[in-house]
């Protein structure tokens, strides 16, 4: 995660939105966590996994949705991925130039 974040700052100001969601857990347990862990990006909840299971099909963290300035679908990933490589830039940098 500590690449997520360098990724977020380097990039949002061009229009990188990253969110971060939990699901199954306490609020207080995800505040913790979220403060310990030095996360900058926002953090939304599904307690239940309702949402992230049934709707999206996510069963275990870090699943990655990437997703175009037309709000389209445009990858999927499972699993960490470090996101400090001149590819995974390059990749950023790819979606973030597209025409809306």
């Amino acid at each position: 995660m500590p690449s997520v974040n360098r990724a977020y700052g380097e990039f949002k100001d061009k229009g990188f939105e990253v969110l971060l969601v939990d699901f199954r857990e306490d609020p207080a347990t995800v505040k913790r966590t979220v403060r310990e862990r030095g996360y900058v990006a926002p953090v939304l909840l599904d307690q239940t996994g309702e949402v992230a299971g049934k709707v999206y099909g996510v069963w275990g963290p870090p699943t990655l949705f990437f997703v175009d300035r037309k709000g389209q679908l445009v990858g999927r990933a499972i699993g960490a991925r470090g996101w400090d490589s001149p590819a995974a830039k390059t990749f950023l940098r790819a979606l973030l130039e597209q025409k809306d």
